[in-house]
């Protein structure tokens, strides 16, 4: 038998924010493949599969990803119903394509299931769009990681032209980003949110600028952080400027 391999967006983190799509897919799996920050409420919606974390986490123990991909090959000649499950949608920053690649050249059927990614539910927490006419007219998703051994990224000048950007996997690397993209003419002025955990309760964010984003550093985060660049975010690092004044006044 080969079963079909199921590539699901598990959206930025709270469960009812899955499509009804990828919950029915879990409630039938035989085999769930599932990432280290994926909700375990999400995770436990796969009542009857048996549960295998195959997570990726900077600085800490990872799953290789050729291993990943042997995995979900042994597993579709054993069960009928697949799924890998992965933060946000499969599609940006997921490594779905060496995945699909995988499957596709030992011949096993894939579909893949779209999921809410970050950037989205951080602008749905902070009420604020990330186009807006006459402001912002694009947005750019980038990330400042390399993969061990690959050539180095670009993503830097798109970023520093971009009306609206969100950066994925780099409140680690808050200096860096921020020397580069003032290098690269940004205003010091513009605005700057880290969001961690949206979607969440425990959501939590931070109001900078280009300038002050260094001081991220400062802040210690427990889950993934996104950071979203552009004058759209103005109001919104105002008012977390306010509420931190207030919250230095009541001490």
């Amino acid at each position: 038998m080969i079963g079909t391999v199921y590539l699901v967006g598990a959206g930025p983190g709270s469960p009812d924010l899955l499509t009804v799509r990828a919950a029915r897919l879990l409630a039938a799996a035989d085999i769930v493949f599932h990432d280290a920050l994926v909700n375990p409420e999400i995770v436990a919606l796969a009542a009857g599969a048996e549960k295998v974390a195959v997570g990726k986490r900077c600085a800490k123990h990872s799953t290789a990803q050729a291993f990943i991909n042997k995995r979900l090959i042994d597993a579709a000649r054993k069960h009928r119903t697949v799924v890998r499950l992965k933060g946000g949608d499969p599609m940006l920053f997921g490594r779905a394509q060496e995945e699909l690649d995988a499957l596709r050249a030992a011949g096993v059927p894939c579909e893949v299931v779209p999921g809410i990614t970050a950037a989205l539910a951080a602008a749905a927490d902070l009420k604020t769009s990330l186009t807006r006419r006459g402001v912002s007219r694009n947005v750019v998703f980038a990330t400042p990681r390399v993969g061990e051994g690959e050539p180095s990224s670009e993503w830097a000048a798109p970023l520093a032209h971009a009306d609206t950007a969100a950066l994925y996997m780099g409140a680690g690397q808050a200096d860096a980003i921020a020397q580069t993209l003032l290098a690269q003419g940004r205003s010091p002025r513009t605005p700057v949110v880290a969001i961690e955990n949206a979607s969440l309760p425990t959501s939590r964010t931070v109001g900078l600028t280009l300038a002050n984003l260094p001081a991220l550093a400062e802040r210690e985060f427990a889950g993934p952080v996104l950071l979203l660049v552009g004058e759209v975010f103005g109001a919104a690092t105002a008012l977390e400027g306010s509420r931190s004044a207030e919250r230095r006044a009541s001490r």
